[in-house]
């Protein structure tokens, strides 16, 4: 579900009370659309997050803690300029549209109190955080709008904040039965929950689709084949609704589908979900920070590690190329043992053979039963010449198979080597993860070394994924090949229990054991975890191979996180996806 008028509503309700006459302590713009205020108030400090993010833009406190760049972007020291140690006076929702204003009273140059307003418009990829002065004049925006990108707004400094172009929709605020009643008429040839979406501000199709639910009216049935006594059960649903944002009085929950994946939210209860699983929460700050962690984290990843998994992917692209091209070859001297028996054969019986002759049949002293065999000649050579041109092609073909044997096992490690980090890349949760493979790939020769810049810091290592099992036994799973080797080789104690999808690139997963049997329920989970972080992680029946780290050994020369291992056992694993989803939310929650 997007951030519809009614979520903005509820957290507009929330911000109020949280942050107003808050002042702003400090200002943070970790990610190029996205900023974090500070705010020091009298019922403690909180951290508001504005994101303009175009797949979740979104605003909410937040508990995360986010890296910040070394070097602040403009818009974070323009906003610093203007709102450093600023009061929050008032945060607003104008006609419940997915827009709020934040005012905030803050000292200019003179050192006189003036007033700003922090406005952020939730509108997909036309979302924006926009700050204006007292004159409604626009300061700066994280997203710059030329004319040339849209010739209805422009959003440049210096220019006069408008609104964004309304839709010609009523506010839900102001709902009258006589309108609702034209809207349904107007619009009697499209699907009744459309019908309730398109005429009203903020109403999201999940929105109209509970109204109809709770009127027991189809939301697949068209507006003009509403009776009118359902018309009437549909306005009474829609006018409680309402009157129950209007009140404050909302219910925050989350919906799961049955492999516990949150499928929908809303700050009202969700009835037409009833037979799901549901997750309440005391805030819709905690309910969308759950909600959309992952999923922004997942997008925000993709787009830091796009060039590195582009990379990975040709240089895949280039060793199955090379893969096709040995297996070529191989079939092409697949019968290359057949030379050397012509040759045998026919050193055994040159003084038989005709000159000029262009086949001679023999005696094959190789099979038991010593059956005839006809051998091809060249009329223009000797029967000696033929015996040596194919001794010499059994021979250069011997030593093409031989030679290739080395380049097919190196090819196939790289290949191996690099699905594994193409794995890791699609499991990075943080930027430091990005930044391992970065530094990993550089060590193996697939990226040129950056020089780093004076003043500027290393980037700090990530670090394994900590999880604990239902029976209390911690497990780490590594998230790159070095933290693997890591893990594995230097963090894990030779009594831990090892474990690793068999024959497919994935993580490497440790079970403390402290010197201990771990229960079966524990392995079972840590096989799961081990199914999920690897590349068959959609697949079923995934063979999950453990063992004592004891047994596992690193082979001289290998490249990072592959091992050789032995006296294993395996599991065969469906990865079990409520129970994955209930470990990253227990992760999230510690955070």
């Amino acid at each position: 579900m997007a951030l519809d008028g009614i979520a903005v509503s509820c957290l507009v309700h929330e911000l109020s009370a949280a942050l107003c006459n808050g002042r702003i302590d400090k200002i943070y713009q970790p990610e190029p659309d996205e900023i974090i205020l500070s705010v020091r108030g009298h019922k403690g400090n909180h951290k508001l997050l504005l994101t303009a993010n175009a797949s979740h833009p979104r605003l909410h406190l937040t508990a995360k803690q986010k890296h910040n760049p070394m070097q602040p972007p403009l818009f974070c020291m323009v906003m610093r300029k203007h709102l450093s140690g600023g009061k929050i006076i008032s945060i607003a929702q104008p006609d419940f549209e997915r827009v709020v204003h934040i005012q905030i009273e803050s000292l200019n140059e003179m050192g006189d109190l003036s007033a700003k307003t922090l406005t952020i418009e939730i509108m997909g990829k036309h979302s924006n955080i926009i700050l204006t002065d007292e004159n409604s004049r626009i300061v700066d925006s994280v997203k710059r709008v030329s004319y040339e990108r849209s010739s209805v707004r422009e959003v440049l400094p210096g220019r006069t904040y408008v609104a964004a172009p309304s839709q010609n929709k009523m506010n839900p605020l102001t709902l009258s039965r006589p309108a609702f009643l034209d809207a349904i008429a107007r619009n009697k040839a499209i699907k009744a929950q459309n019908a309730i979406y398109q005429s009203y501000t903020g109403i999201s199709p999940a929105a109209a689709a509970e109204i109809l639910y709770r009127a027991n009216v189809a939301a697949t049935g068209f507006a003009g084949e509403l009776s009118e006594a359902e018309q009437t059960a549909v306005y009474d649903a829609f006018a409680a609704l309402m009157n129950d944002m209007q009140i404050a009085r909302f219910t925050r929950e989350i919906v799961f589908d049955a492999q516990g994946k949150p499928i929908e939210f809303a700050p009202f209860a969700l009835s037409m979900y009833e037979t799901y699983n549901k997750k309440s929460f005391d805030t819709l700050s905690a309910l969308i920070e759950f909600f959309y962690g992952e999923r922004d984290t997942t997008s925000r990843m993709s787009q830091k590690s796009q060039d590195l998994r582009k990379l990975v992917q040709l240089n895949i692209e280039r060793c199955v190329k090379k893969e096709d091209v040995f297996a070529k070859t191989i079939r092409e001297i697949e019968g290359r043992d057949k030379w050397r028996l012509y040759g045998d054969l026919l050193s055994a019986c040159l003084y038989q053979i005709k000159p000029g002759a262009e086949s001679v049949t023999t005696a094959n002293f190789y099979d038991e039963n010593a059956a005839e065999i006809t051998i091809p000649l060249q009329t223009n050579r000797t029967p000696s010449e033929n015996m040596q041109a194919y001794f010499k092609r059994y021979n250069k073909e011997k030593r093409t198979y031989e030679a290739l044997q080395p380049q097919i096992a190196s090819n196939r490690d790289e290949l191996h080597y690099l699905e594994s980090v193409l794995s890791a890349i699609q499991s990075c949760t943080e930027e430091t993860d990005v930044d391992d493979i970065r530094e990993e790939l550089t060590d193996q020769g697939f990226l040129r070394r950056r020089k780093v810049g004076k003043g500027k810091q290393k980037p700090n290592k990530s670090k394994p994924l900590r999880f604990v099992s239902s029976d209390g036994w911690e497990i780490f799973v590594g998230k790159n090949n070095k933290q693997n080797d890591d893990l594995t080789l230097r963090f894990a104690d030779s009594d831990d229990l090892w474990l690793h999808a068999k024959d497919i690139p994935g993580s490497h997963v440790i079970i403390r054991t402290n010197q201990q049997t771990p229960p079966d329920q524990t392995i079972t989970e840590a096989a799961n975890l081990a199914a999920y972080y690897s590349k068959a992680r959609a697949s079923s029946l995934i063979p999950v191979d453990y063992t004592s780290r004891r047994h596992v050994k690193k082979p001289s020369g290998a490249k990072p996180g592959m091992v050789i291992y032995d006296t294993n056992r395996t599991a065969y694993i469906t990865p079990d996806m409520l129970l994955i989803n209930g470990f990253l939310n227990d992760m999230q929650d510690e955070r």
